[in-house]
């Protein structure tokens, strides 16, 4: 029997073990919260570029002065220019350390969907922030160099022979970071591929019950018995394509779905405009929720799933389930009075959908659980939710009609409804087919 089967019951919890718990969270929320100590540093950082944009415009105002007085010649236009590159550089340099290091060190930024959006910051992390600033350092080395070399003439040689010296000191030491990057990435997913150090989600982080395990995964004896291969970028895929694609298999998607492939041909007034907005993720960045209402068939979990895949290519973790298993993992967690620690780790989803939310109703428990995961994540995180029912009649789901509305005030107080209307897509041909026709469809 496995050390984690649901069966057997969790141990009783005494007042002193519940005090020492509860100590112990309060410490450790306290020691979390010191990182806040370092924002203050990075506004500093910004004051100091501040000052650089000071000084590229003073070397600017300077050096169109030389020129329009005929003063300079092409020496010192190129050293005046190099001024120019070298304090943009520096300022590139510091534009990394306060966004990257903000959003690993400090808290995260909301720029999900945002137009703007760096690259680099939708993976970024203490080792890739590193490796960027090793190799800005060199670009910067790089710079100050040439200048030595251009005024070659007015450089001691001392001066020329350490710069040099200096110079291939960053260079060796931006190769050693870059060569210790590729084993660090390369045991990091692999840790993610096999359960042992991604996030909770991860397929051999779940018990056999469907709640999720406190070690992230570890206890692999409960898994296949197959070990899964570390995923690594390949020829004509970046890393962080590898890492938007391991986000998308972890989800738990049924199919794979685009939003550009989404055909609204079989809707009624259906507005184009809803799913560009969309599109943008700016509901993430928001922490809102969106609620897809329609039919059977009219596109409700393509639009999900496709919001789901575009939220993890944005790079974040999405979690996907139909509202029977969300009510069944809840229940089961509960069970192992774990209920509490499911929700928090739920936290590190900056999405998760609920899917067909209606087709069967929920028991009373279950009902409560999801009224207890919506008011959880209420202005925390983002929910995508499909129902084939309209609002007024989610108390047939949820059994009482005050769970309903409670659970609806919450779902819809920040969130985008959209309302697909028309046949299923699934069946639009076979209303005009002949019975000759439908026969063969059905057969």
């Amino acid at each position: 029997m496995s050390r984690h089967d649901s069966s057997s019951s969790p141990p009783t919890p005494t007042p002193e073990t519940e005090t020492e718990a509860s100590h112990m969270t309060t410490l450790g929320y306290a020691l979390f919260a010191t990182r806040w100590l370092q924002a203050p540093l990075y506004f500093g950082l910004v004051a100091a570029q501040g000052v650089y944009v000071y000084k590229f415009f003073n070397e600017l105002w300077k050096l169109a002065e030389h020129v329009l007085d005929g003063e300079v010649d092409e020496t010192h236009v190129m050293l005046a220019v190099l001024k120019l590159v070298d304090a943009v550089m520096i300022a590139n340099l510091l534009i990394m350390v306060i966004v990257g290091g903000y959003e690993t060190f400090v808290s995260r930024i909301g720029l999900q969907g945002h137009r703007d959006q760096p690259e680099w910051l939708s993976h970024v992390n203490s080792n890739v922030l590193k490796v960027k600033l090793a190799t800005a350092i060199v670009g910067i080395s790089s710079v100050h160099l040439l200048q030595m070399f251009v005024d070659v003439h007015h450089t001691p040689e001392h001066d020329l022979l350490w710069g040099t010296v200096i110079h291939m000191a960053f260079i060796v030491s931006a190769l050693i970071l870059a060569y210790m990057s590729g084993p660090m990435a390369a045991h990091e997913h692999g840790a993610r591929a096999d359960g042992r150090g991604g996030s909770p989600f991860d397929p051999a982080a779940f018990r056999a019950d469907g709640s999720i395990r406190e070690d992230g995964g570890a206890a692999a004896e409960e898994g296949a018995g197959s070990a899964l291969v570390p995923r690594q970028a390949t020829p004509g895929r970046t890393l962080a394509e590898v890492e938007a694609e391991a986000r998308i298999e972890a989800a738990g998607f049924p199919a794979r779905k685009e939003l550009e492939a989404f055909d609204a041909a079989h809707l009624r007034s259906f507005d184009p405009l809803v799913l560009d907005r969309l599109g943008r993720l700016d509901f993430v960045a928001r922490r809102e929720n969106v609620v897809f209402l329609g039919g059977p068939g009219t596109g409700k979990t393509h639009l999900a799933v496709a919001l789901g895949v575009r939220v993890c290519e944005a790079g974040q973790r999405v979690l996907f389930a139909t509202a029977l298993e969300w009510g069944d993992r809840l229940r089961r967690a509960k069970a192992s009075d774990r209920l509490t620690d499911e929700l928090t780790a739920l936290d590190a989803y900056a999405l998760i959908v609920v899917d067909e939310l209606g087709y069967v109703p929920f028991d009373g428990e279950s009902a409560n659980l999801f009224f207890q995961l919506v008011a959880h994540r209420y202005e925390r995180a983002s929910m995508i939710v499909t129902s084939d029912r309209p609002f007024g009649r989610w108390a047939e789901v949820f059994g009482d009609a005050g769970t309903a509305s409670a659970t609806v005030d919450r779902l819809v107080h920040h969130a985008e409804i959209v309302t697909l209307e028309g046949e299923s897509y699934r069946t639009r041909g076979l209303a005009g087919a002949p019975a000759g026709g439908r026969a063969a469809l059905d057969a």
